[in-house]
């Protein structure tokens, strides 16, 4: 397959073509302009200092599809003067990683680097990654992976330990909102004034709602949408024409007009009221108007971490499995694997008592700041830390009988929580027993 180069968008004639897609154009020149990542991308932060080193190294980017993998590869060889070759695993094989050797070591010769970006690394085979293991051994090239899939268990161990991971995030409202807003004032800058778009408050939360984090996908949808409005002569674009703009422009989500996120709230209402009917009814409902498997299957995960939690922690394992087991069979038969889960979350036993505990607990942390640990839980892994009194009087939990340390305190002294409320609904209900009978221990110890 033919590679990209350098050339092929950071130096075309009088800069990106006009009639280009409008994606590409508003592809960030800068880092200042990546929307996001600022845990990446801020001042000091890794991929920010990476950048400003002028050394680079081999990376795996890890992230969700749209939130900028390929445009900070880009940036990297634009911004180190490299020859920027990319190839994609999914339709790239041995034959490709030679070529982009040749290519390097042309490069190599003229006193330049090379960037090889490889998408999707995660579909390449063993082999496959084991190709590139001796050129970035004697830096030939600088090689930038980006995968969707957790690269511990999808990319050969041997590349990964050559690579420094970062993970990327989703984008959220307020940085697809900024996008939207980009995306406009580009688009405008190229109509008269009369004819100028906007869109209103309520359908840029909704276009950002539809994004769900992925940039790429809702500067499509932006595009598409303009498009339409500017063909019906219509200038202001509300919540209802959003709707009626994307039903007719895009595969939907749903053939009778309701908007995608209806129909994954009512998947999602419909699992966590133990309707395994209704619940298959909207999975297959998305199915067919268009929707991504693998968006399906993360808010499948998501399903079974706050609606089901420990009430039975197969579900987790079950949603998980079911996202893999697609990943590796495709449609439609890995379509099955997600429905078993969907069946699987709207069966189990239902608790939030996990969510709920977590949202309370990190309130309670960022509430009380940085209380210090208590002497007796801290590490003492030198005589002077032993001297200083850590770890003392630690009690041993598994010397004491029940294997409990009954009375014992684990919070920062003054601190004093309750966050997890088990239910008494599958498993919970015996997890609920068993602290039961630890806090009765508490108290014949205390008395």
């Amino acid at each position: 397959m033919p590679m990209a180069t350098s050339q092929d968008l950071f130096n075309l004639p009088g800069g990106t073509a006009a009639n280009a897609p409008l994606a590409e154009r508003l592809r960030p020149k800068t880092l200042d302009e990546v929307a996001g990542q600022v845990h990446l991308l801020g001042p000091g932060k890794p991929l920010r200092v990476a950048f400003e080193s002028g050394r680079p190294h081999s990376m795996i980017f890890w992230g969700p599809p749209g939130v900028g993998k390929t445009t900070l590869a880009r940036l990297m060889a634009a911004g180190f003067d490299a020859q920027f070759l990319a190839m994609s695993a999914v339709l790239g094989g041995v034959k490709d990683i030679r070529e982009a050797v040749v290519a390097a070591q042309v490069a190599q010769g003229q006193g330049r680097r090379t960037i090889l970006f490889v998408d999707e690394v995660h579909r390449f085979n063993k082999a496959q990654q084991d190709a590139f293991l001796p050129y970035v051994e004697s830096g030939l090239f600088t090689f930038i992976g980006a995968t969707t899939e957790n690269p511990s268990f999808e990319v050969n161990s041997a590349l990964l330990s050559r690579a420094r991971v970062y993970v990327l995030e989703s984008l959220g409202v307020a940085e697809l909102q900024e996008l939207l807003r980009r995306a406009m004032a580009m688009i405008n800058a190229a109509l008269p004034e009369s004819e100028t778009l906007q869109f209103d408050e309520s359908a840029q939360a909704q276009l950002a709602a539809w994004a769900d984090g992925d940039a790429r996908r809702l500067i499509n949808a932006v595009e598409v949408v303009a498009e339409s409005a500017r063909g019906a002569a219509r200038r202001v674009i509300d919540s209802e024409w959003l709707e009626t703009s994307l039903s007719q422009n895009l595969r939907r989500f749903d053939k009778g007009g309701d908007a995608f996120y209806d129909q994954i709230s009512a998947l999602h209402k419909s699992v966590r009221g133990s309707d395994p009917d209704a619940s298959l009814y909207w999975f297959a409902r998305m199915l067919d108007g268009g929707a991504d498997p693998r968006y399906l299957s993360r808010r499948i995960v998501r399903m079974a971490v706050e609606d089901i939690g420990l009430a039975d922690p197969r579900a987790t394992e079950i949603a998980l499995n079911g996202a893999d087991i697609y990943e590796r069979l495709g449609s439609p038969e890995g379509e099955l694997a997600l429905a078993q889960a969907v069946v699987y979350l709207a069966c189990a036993a239902k608790s939030n008592a996990l969510y709920t505990a977590y949202k309370a607990a990190r309130a309670y942390a960022q509430e009380n700041g940085s209380a210090p640990v208590p002497l007796h839980l801290r590490n003492a892994p030198t005589k002077l830390m032993k001297q200083l009194g850590h770890g003392q009087a630690y009690r041993y939990a598994h010397d004491e009988p029940h294997g409990y340390s009954a009375g014992e305190h684990y919070f920062p002294d003054g601190l004093k929580a309750k966050f997890y409320r088990p239910t008494d609904r599958g498993l919970e209900g015996k997890i609920a027993e068993k602290l039961a009978f630890l806090r009765k221990l508490d108290d014949e110890a205390k008395s």
